[in-house]
């Protein structure tokens, strides 16, 4: 190995151990020591800042001492610093990195009060996790910075929008066209599995070939609220992520017109956001109060008003079924719902990670009688909706789609 490219190699292990592992380094590598470039030391800096227990970005002046690599205490207020900081994280660090750090700056440092400072959340990196970060604390965020939390939080949503909506909505209208036949020729909507079987009496045995006497097609007219989607969203302060992402399906649901949908959300109480959601995502998101206890029985019970044709209503319930009210009426609930022949599932967990924390006896009694448990990701749950909305087992087809949940 070259000197130059051991000398990189050193200095990576550097940035990645911190200061502390310097010495270390040096005699192990048979360097005198190990040299970092300008743009080194401030990721250095700004890395410090957060896993090095000697540094804080609010009481040194790590992020001011890019060049000389001093620790020392700083000046001056702390919303700059930390603009500059997170600043200094954006450019330096790729956009998957910048998340974590910004995820793990919260959790180990505790400065989420800083990000009331508009100079401050104006250089943070709009993901998934700074808005839940931000919803859960939207009772402080002083009127100052309200605006700037608000772009934040739509920037999030519409990208969340952007990757889901194309999907969902070929998955709805997909499921629901290829219900009605119709006369109209189209050659991208012949249903040739009818067409195939209609007209096998018309097989030409000389050509071998059958000779359709007349071809089906499928209905491509969407018929307004053919179908009720009802979508019960537990808004307790785990399922954060799994927030975000229900506000952005309900929102996408609401502006199908063959579907009449309904958004709720509960704790002990249940808060109807359906308007909201229809008109603006980032509206039901601050009308979202995280945290609290949880009565599901409670939800299912007012969302069983909004069912006049059973058969034609999908019923989505997103929560880690920590039952904090009545479990054995939930349990019926959600039993006489699959009876009546309600299309019922249940998200343990709705973001990325799709990684399940819930109640295992009842997630175990839904799935038994007939309304399947898991965790999905957003990517996925396209397919689940027009499985479901296809009349398919959901168990099933989870266990092929890989989602996790019992």
């Amino acid at each position: 190995m070259s000197t130059s490219v051991e000398s990189s190699v050193v200095a990576r292990w550097r940035l990645i151990l911190g200061q502390s592992a310097e010495e270390q380094l040096t005699v192990s590598s048979g360097n005198t020591s190990i040299h970092l470039s300008e743009d080194e030391l401030i990721m250095d800096q700004a890395l410090a800042a957060i896993y090095d227990e000697t540094s804080d970005i609010v009481n040194s002046g790590a992020a001011n001492s890019s060049a000389t690599g001093q620790r020392g205490a700083g000046s001056g207020k702390s919303a700059p610093r930390l603009a500059k900081w997170l600043g200094d994280v954006r450019n330096f660090f790729p956009e998957d990195i910048v998340s974590v750090i910004q995820h793990d700056a919260m959790e180990r440092k505790g400065w989420k009060q800083l990000l009331f400072e508009p100079e401050a959340l104006a250089t943070v990196k709009p993901d998934i996790q700074l808005v839940g970060t931000l919803l859960s604390l939207k009772g402080k965020i002083p009127e100052k910075t309200k605006d700037t939390a608000r772009l934040l939080v739509k920037a999030v949503v519409d990208d969340l929008v952007k990757r889901m909506e194309e999907d969902l909505r070929r998955a709805v209208t997909g499921a629901l066209n290829r219900r009605e036949h119709s006369p109209l020729p189209s050659l991208s909507g012949i249903d040739w599995t009818r067409t195939i079987k209609r007209n096998l009496k018309h097989y030409d045995a000389e050509r071998q070939q059958i000779i359709p006497e007349r071809f089906y097609f499928y209905d491509r007219a969407r018929r307004s609220k053919e179908w009720t989607v009802i979508v019960d969203i537990d808004q307790s302060g785990s399922m954060a992520e799994s927030i975000i992402w229900a506000s952005v399906v309900g929102s996408i649901f609401a502006s199908i017109p063959s579907l009449s949908t309904r958004v709720v959300v509960f704790d002990t109480e249940v808060v109807d956001l359906t308007e909201q959601c229809a008109n603006d995502p980032v509206d039901m998101l601050f009308g979202i109060q995280l945290g609290g206890g949880t009565d599901i029985q409670k939800s299912v019970a007012y969302c069983e008003q909004f069912i006049d044709q059973p058969k034609k209503t999908l019923f989505i319930v997103i929560s880690d079924l920590y039952e904090g009210g009545n479990q054995a009426g939930l349990i019926r609930r959600m039993r006489h719902l699959k009876e009546s022949g309600v299309r019922t599932m249940c998200l343990l967990a709705l973001s990325d990670e799709g990684k399940p924390f819930y109640d295992e006896h009842v997630a175990r009694s839904l799935t038994r009688d007939g309304t399947p448990c898991f965790a999905c990701t957003p990517a996925l749950l396209p397919q689940l909706v027009e499985g479901a909305l296809k009349g398919h087992d959901l168990t099933e087809l989870a266990k092929k789609l890989g989602t996790k949940g019992i």
